[in-house]
């Protein structure tokens, strides 16, 4: 079969709108988090607040938005505006500590305040960026690729996540803070600026230089009836394959959440790694990100059975390895083959979600990915992670997280042992398929 090949064009707007948005959820993900309770004093259940409720919004989101991007046939239009105000909201979060202060009456009411405020806009934050890049950039990634390229398409797009890490947390090294406490902290009105004005960039760009994928709208049934029908029998029954592979991206993404929440905490542990964990995170992201641009290629050589299986293996012995070994050599190699399987399994399994998502349904099927492989996995994966740690016996006092526990190299045993159920969802998904 012959690869249908992409126009530079399509490849540089994938890389650049993929990376920059992989960036704003990153900072998202790592960084609000850390300004609420530097800037406010919010308590771990604010924090947990503001994830739920962050989760919840991009699901609703990008299944509402993506299923009426369907019935318009459009998605550039939802991009550019979506990236616009995204980048907006996220420039609002450089002025919350001025509003709060101005609107209040005095320090505990400013704070109580900006907490409120900072929970409110981190779902405005999450809805536009859910609304762009969620829903309408992958649906038109789905729109402009076929089952030749897609493995591709997925290599690079499963690598930007990891990569926008380095990116995020390598430029906040140059606008952190050290109190005279010895605490860190960041200049947050700046680094807020600073990824806002580049969002906004990528949405200008976006406008110049996008062509809409023009998907035929989907108007011979109501919006309501399009909406609910990804989480009927019918749609179970007349899409089969597309299910299978999304459960077993769900148990993978489970096994991962399982002991990626406390990923950093274990590595920065004095008697793992330390502060200096960077200098072994960093390669090994490198490394797996190279290697799953690279692996992508043979999902379209070989299909998604055979593709996927390596990946799955490495990810299990990755979390051995972590499991095991707990010196600097151990810990680095248990990453890299961790990281590896991790980004070139979802770089399969998201290729073959593409592959199977039938026609006019293509903004729904991003919906109805998020609620399978991030809201279901976030909902179960932390807390298998958080039982094993707490009743594993590990040594308090250090890296302990919200409920007052160390996470556990056990976590990454918790992890395999969820991971190897994905063997099951494959294997049925390959009977179905022959």
């Amino acid at each position: 079969m012959q690869r249908t090949k992409l126009s530079r064009r399509a490849w540089f707007l994938i890389v650049v709108v993929a990376l920059t948005g992989q960036i704003a959820w990153a900072v998202e993900n790592n960084f609000f988090n850390l300004f609420i309770q530097d800037a406010f004093g919010a308590s771990l259940s604010d924090v947990a607040l503001m994830v739920s409720a962050s989760a919840i919004t991009a699901t609703a989101t990008t299944l509402l938005l993506g299923t009426w991007s369907d019935r318009v046939g459009r998605r550039k239009i939802f991009i550019v505006i979506g990236t616009v105000l995204w980048g907006i909201s996220i420039l609002v979060f450089s002025v919350l500590q001025n509003i709060s202060e101005t609107l209040a009456a005095d320090a505990a009411a400013a704070a109580t305040l900006g907490i409120s405020l900072t929970i409110a806009f981190d779902c405005i934050m999450t809805f536009f960026g859910s609304l762009s890049n969620d829903s309408c950039f992958n649906a038109w990634m789905t729109d402009i690729t076929d089952e030749t390229n897609r493995g591709r398409v997925e290599g690079v797009n499963s690598a930007m996540p990891l990569l926008s890490m380095l990116v995020v947390f390598g430029g906040a090294m140059f606008l952190m803070i050290v109190r005279p406490d010895g605490t860190v902290t960041y200049d947050y009105p700046l680094f807020f600026a600073i990824i806002g004005g580049i969002v906004i960039v990528v949405a200008i760009l976006s406008l110049v230089l996008m062509e809409d994928s023009h998907p035929e709208p989907k108007r011979d049934s109501s919006y309501f009836r399009e909406l609910a029908y990804g989480f009927t029998p019918t749609a179970a029954r007349e899409n089969r394959l597309l299910y299978l592979v999304l459960f077993a991206y769900c148990v993978f993404s489970t096994a991962l959440q399982v002991f990626m929440p406390y990923y950093v905490l274990y590595l920065r542990l004095p008697y793992i790694l330390g502060e200096n964990y960077v200098f072994v995170m960093a390669p090994g992201i490198i490394i797996a990100s190279i290697f799953t641009i690279f692996y992508g290629r043979r999902v379209d050589r070989v299909g998604f059975v055979k593709a996927v299986i390596i990946p799955i293996v490495l990810f299990l012995v990755g979390c051995l390895v972590l499991t095991l070994l707990t010196n600097t050599i151990g810990v680095f190699v248990g990453s890299v083959l961790m990281l590896s399987g991790y980004l070139s399994a979802v770089a399969c399994m998201a290729a073959e979600v593409r592959n199977n998502t039938p026609g006019g349904r293509v903004g729904m099927v991003q919906g109805l990915r998020i609620f399978m492989v991030v809201l279901i996995p976030m909902l179960i994966g932390p807390w298998i992670g958080s039982t094993i740690s707490a009743s594993s016996g590990a040594i308090a006092g250090f890296g302990v997280v919200g409920n007052g526990f160390t996470p556990s190299s056990l976590i990454f045993l918790g992890g395999a042992i969820v991971g190897a159920l994905t063997f099951i969802a494959v294997a049925v998904f390959s009977r179905s398929k022959k």
